[in-house]
């Protein structure tokens, strides 16, 4: 007779971190499907996914809106500029709603930008999970360091996705 193997219930992180995957399949710019959590206490405070500004066309409907960033160090960059991030997003839905974010751990499919770092740093979030890396994190990782925020990640694979 086989012996039935026992469930094991996902950790509090791969669980918070599903949801936002779940909450990604909202997104609206197909470069970067991203979805948010914000939770405190075992609990969800708020989630947010990449799309554009209430009201305004989304990329999935009209297209990309294109920017390139020259660097420091030369090199260049692409970065669609109609969408929200993800955790901008989440951060508006807790102010929206009067949603303190003091203490809280916020949960992303990669490293937040630098301007998604400055937002999360004067929010009071304490902990960012990330599945992955993005590939210009580096300031992000500095600024989090520096200000005292854990950050963890799943692995040390980097976010690849189309004109990058």
């Amino acid at each position: 007779m086989m012996e039935k193997s026992k469930y094991v219930r996902p950790s509090w992180d791969r669980y918070f971190m599903q949801i936002a995957d779940t909450v990604a399949t909202r997104a609206t710019c197909d470069r970067g499907r991203s979805g948010c959590v914000i939770a405190r206490d075992r609990q969800i405070l708020v989630t947010g996914y990449v799309g554009s500004p209430t009201g305004l066309p989304h990329c999935d409907d009209v297209g990309h809106l294109m920017k390139k960033v020259i660097h420091e160090d030369g090199h260049i960059s692409q970065h669609c500029m109609r969408t929200v991030h993800a955790e901008q997003n989440a951060i508006c839905q807790a102010a929206k709603r009067g949603i303190a974010l003091q203490g809280s751990t916020l949960y992303c499919r990669m490293t937040p930008c630098r301007t998604c770092a400055m937002l999360i740093i004067n929010c009071g979030i304490v902990r960012v999970v990330c599945e992955k890396k993005y590939h210009a994190g580096a300031e992000s990782e500095a600024m989090f360091a520096e200000a005292g925020i854990q950050l963890d990640y799943f692995g040390d694979e980097v976010m690849e996705y189309d004109n990058q």
